[in-house]
């Protein structure tokens, strides 16, 4: 049963950094939330106001508490269970569909910063098309770059770059023929990662398939779709500084493309098939509907955008770091929390990761990456081999992380 808690002014009931498994309602009074700008360092503070949630996001992640909240007042709060939440915001359509367009925002918001400190932010959609398409041209995924071209010619029919996207268009088909000539196979073990519901034939209709290398969104396009996965899998890509960069690998019964969906803006990511895909594809129009009626499936959406945020500003806090060898050292933890160790007293940490790829996660060039890891493993902080790099001692890292941080944080903010 949810319980009513009282505080009185000036109490505390939850610190940054406390593991704490509740969801709050905040009932009478004033409750103040505070954390620290990991790119000013000073404090930023949240007013919760009377029927508001807060300690959503950390609860449905799983995940350590992100700020502080503190009775500016004496108040009385609801405290709930994960599942008690989950009972509550099913049977309240209006509170689901508010909290997901709040937790979309917030994404983007994020998303908006990193772009801003990777200086990755086009001149607009087109523009950032036309990149994506030739960072596929020059990675050879001619299968890919052919999609865009055609995607951003039928998104922008009139626009100014048409005679260079369909050169582009036509080179890549004329290369690409054998792959745009590929049909779906079906996957005799569809699946539909435990949202059985979508089983049914009724749903049929949505359904559309895709080849290996296929665009199934493209970066920067307008959003009026989006996805639940039936079988196999679709990379999520970021097109930084003319480069594909791997975000993640999604699987059958995960979203895609919900964000946009949310908040009218242009996709934030390229996804592809990686191979044969069978996904549903639903509309703006009936996303709100299609949500309300089927509770888990806003359910899942939030669980996920608290992942999603999580994840983004743990990566937004790494660009934040001047100091650039505690700047890696600080990316390596983050690949440690992506890929926990079974043992936990173990020292020294394997990662498959090459230079290359710690670069992109610390938002380095390649060649100031090798220059300070070639200082690291002078310092036997790391060894790296040809397909992975062994760091020394993570607890060491995790140490001297933590001490940079703290000290950058300003005294009595």
């Amino acid at each position: 049963m949810p319980k009513v808690i009282q505080y009185s002014k000036g109490s505390i009931p939850y610190f940054a950094g406390d593991e704490d498994p509740r969801v709050f309602i905040l009932q009478k009074g004033i409750m103040i939330l505070s954390s620290i700008d990991p790119e000013t360092h000073c404090t930023i503070t949240d007013q919760v106001k009377p029927g508001e949630f807060f300690g959503v996001k950390s609860a449905l992640g799983h995940f350590s508490r992100e700020e502080t909240a503190t009775a500016l007042s004496d108040a009385a709060v609801v405290a709930l269970t994960v599942p008690e939440f989950e009972k509550l915001v099913s049977t309240n359509k209006e509170i689901l569909m508010k909290m997901l367009r709040v937790f979309s925002k917030q994404l983007r918001q994020i998303h908006k910063k990193i772009e801003s400190v990777l200086n990755n932010i086009p001149e607009d959609q087109q523009t950032g098309m036309i990149a994506v398409a030739k960072s596929f041209y020059d990675e050879e995924e001619y299968r890919s770059c052919y999609d865009v071209c055609k995607k951003m010619l039928e998104r922008f029919p009139n626009t100014q770059y048409a005679a260079e996207v369909k050169a582009l268009l036509d080179e890549s088909k004329l290369i690409a023929q054998k792959e745009l000539a590929r049909q779906y196979v079906p996957n005799p073990n569809e699946t539909t990662g435990g949202l059985k519901q979508f089983s049914l034939p009724l749903f049929e209709r949505f359904a559309k398939t895709y080849v290996p290398g296929q665009v199934i969104i493209s970066e920067h396009e307008p959003g009026d779709t989006f996805y639940l996965i039936q079988a196999g899998q679709v990379q999520l890509l970021k097109c930084v500084n003319g480069t594909q960069k791997n975000l993640d690998i999604l699987k059958a019964g995960e979203f895609f493309g919900e964000m946009a969906i949310l908040d009218n803006s242009p996709r934030s990511a390229t996804c592809m098939a990686l191979d044969n895909v069978k996904c549903l594809e639903f509309s703006k129009a009936n996303f709100e509907s299609l949500v309300t009626s089927n509770p888990q499936i806003g359910l899942s959406l939030l669980k996920l955008f608290s992942k999603r945020i999580y994840d983004q500003k743990r990566r937004f806090r790494i660009l934040t770091i001047a100091d650039l060898q505690i700047r890696i050292m600080d990316t390596f933890l983050l690949f440690d929390e992506m890929n926990p160790s079974m043992n936990t007293a173990e020292k020294s940490r394997k990662f498959n990761v090459t230079v290359s790829d710690v670069a992109h996660w610390s938002g380095l060039n390649t060649e100031t990456a090798q220059s300070e890891m070639a200082k690291l493993e002078e310092r036997r902080k790391v060894e790296i081999q040809e397909k992975s790099i062994v760091v020394a001692n993570i607890a060491d890292f995790q140490r001297l992380v933590e001490s940079h941080v703290n000290a950058s944080h300003p005294k009595g903010m």
